[in-house]
């Protein structure tokens, strides 16, 4: 595999994600202090608060997948290689260099100098000890997939790694970029809890999380790339966004994102407040159990596809999201137009028909929805348009980590999922939520199709682009054909900044950085 090449996969993998309301974006504000939001911060001491909904699962970015999680994890830890936020290519970070032997071998080269928060060195052992564990059948962790191609793992020197593949995989360099692949200090990790007290390499460190309340972190002076700006930044849980709004407009708080779409007027005409949109990456779909008896009758798929009037949900998002059949969104490797409009077509009348012919009105139907972004406005109409349809739907909404928890294990009959495709790679993005193997980890549709693991399976382990392109549109096909989901929209990453706070950028996939930001 030549390096060239591997460099466009990358590009193409990376090309994209974000999204607008969110499954995998997190919600948050930044602020500088309790003045009045626009006033400025003095040139040292600078802070920032930002405003979620919800609070982290956890701090570790081997055991965590959730997008609050990742807007902590993203300041405190760093990975081997990043996307450049302006032209989505790949980049190293803490890598230095790469290079290809032959198609199944990486040797990495690390940069020299670096220190975790704890002051141990970051080498090419704790790269080793990181994704031995991620990968490791032990560890439970959400995304072990992003290493599942891998082989084994060697320490050539101090500086320099080697990886080894089980079969050519295109995706290795996107893959390393994902916030779930953030190199951990191996002595924290054996210490500490790091799902509590994180240990990383990047300008932040932390410092406090009071559960429910806030979490805290603040500069680090010994960053290898430059202390940052800020002094400080805080991650405030506000359970409500209406409440976060009004704390943005007093100066109580400075960022928020994943905006909800039910009051971006409200938050556009708020003075000294810059609203940030860009199309992205996230998609949101609604998922029936595909391990229950009902989800495993294509009847009843086909009855609840044809019952949902998408365009009903996207005309509530006032341009935030983007109404498209695809699973694999626009902005995504391996997306085809013509899957746009794939999908069973909205045909209520049919739909009563199959639920009088089956009996699927006869037993409820558990409708879970976290109480975040915009799941349960989606989980509201769904609800009525089922209800219209002769379901008999229940709507049962939790907190966003318990949610997690609940869908993994299957517990439901219904539920709103949503991925952010921080690679920007449409297998990375089918093969952790569709495949068998990730059933009761990502999978939580619980999906299992061996014609469709296959077509996965091919578009990972080709390093033809365009045999790549082709398998992914059969699976998408595949996926349309058999009504595994329905699409609810294609998002469109938001955010909302006191104008006082300049240098954020936000990346398609909806994470952001505060390395760069200052207050003015």
């Amino acid at each position: 595999m030549k390096k060239y090449w591997l460099v466009i996969l990358a590009v193409l993998g990376i090309i994209l994600l974000s999204a607008c309301s969110k499954s995998t974006i997190p919600e948050g504000a930044e602020t500088s202090d309790s003045s009045s939001s626009g006033s400025s911060a003095p040139a040292e001491g600078q802070e920032v608060i930002y405003a979620s909904t919800t609070d982290a699962v956890g701090l570790s970015p081997i055991l965590t997948n959730d997008s609050v999680s990742s807007s902590v994890i993203e300041q405190v830890y760093e990975t081997l290689f990043e996307r450049d936020p302006e032209t989505l290519e790949l980049q190293p970070k803490l890598a230095e260099s790469y290079e290809n032997p032959d198609e199944l071998t990486w040797v990495i080269k690390l940069k020299e100098g670096i220190t975790f928060h704890d002051g141990t060195p970051f080498n090419a052992e704790a790269v080793k000890y990181t994704f031995d564990k991620l990968r490791d059948p032990a560890t439970a962790a959400p995304r072990a997939s992003l290493l599942e191609p891998v082989e084994e793992i060697t320490v050539v020197d101090d500086l320099t790694v080697e990886i080894k593949t089980k079969y050519p995989y295109g995706s290795m360099v996107a893959a390393l970029s994902h916030s779930n692949a953030s190199i951990v200090s191996p002595t924290a990790d054996e210490k500490q809890d790091l799902m509590k007290e994180p240990v990383g390499t990047g300008p932040f460190k932390f410092v406090s999380w009071a559960t429910g309340d806030q979490i805290v972190i603040e500069k680090n002076e010994d960053y290898w790339g430059g202390a940052p700006a800020l002094s400080k930044v805080t991650f405030r849980v506000v359970p409500e966004a209406s409440t976060a709004i009004s704390m943005l407009e007093t100066g109580e708080v400075n960022f928020l994102d994943a905006l909800p779409a039910e009051q971006l007027s409200r938050i556009e005409a708020i003075e000294n407040v810059e609203v940030t949109k860009k199309e992205g990456t996230p998609v949101y779909w609604l998922s029936p159990n595909h391990n229950t008896e009902r989800g495993q009758n294509p009847e009843f798929r086909k009855a609840i596809a044809a019952a949902i009037d998408r365009d009903a949900i996207v005309d509530q998002l006032n341009g935030l999201g983007v109404r498209n059949d695809s699973i694999i969104g626009p902005k995504v490797f391996g997306y085809n137009e013509a899957a746009a409009n794939g999908a069973t077509a909205y045909d209520p009348e049919a739909a009563k028909q199959l639920v009088e012919e089956n009996g699927f009105g006869d037993e409820p139907i558990k409708l879970l929805a976290a109480n975040r972004g915009t799941f349960v406005q989606m989980a509201e109409i769904v609800q009525s348009q089922l209800t219209e349809a002769g379901f008999n739907v229940q709507i049962e909404t939790m907190e966003w980590a318990t949610f997690l928890d609940t869908a993994r294990a299957g517990d439901f009959d219904l539920t709103f999922l949503s991925w952010s495709n921080v690679t920007g790679d449409g297998s990375e993005m089918v093969y952790p939520n569709f495949h068998s193997d990730n059933v009761g980890v990502s999978n939580m549709s619980q999906y299992s199709n061996p014609e469709f693991d296959k077509l996965v399976e091919q578009s990972r382990t080709t390093i033809d682009q365009a045999e790549r392109e082709k398998f992914l549109n059969e699976a998408n096909e595949l996926w349309l054909n058999e009504d595994v989901g329905v699409v609810m929209y294609h998002g469109v990453v938001t955010s909302a900044t006191d104008k006082s706070i300049k240098g954020l950028q936000l990346d398609p996939n909806g994470q952001w950085s505060l390395y760069n930001v200052t207050r003015e």
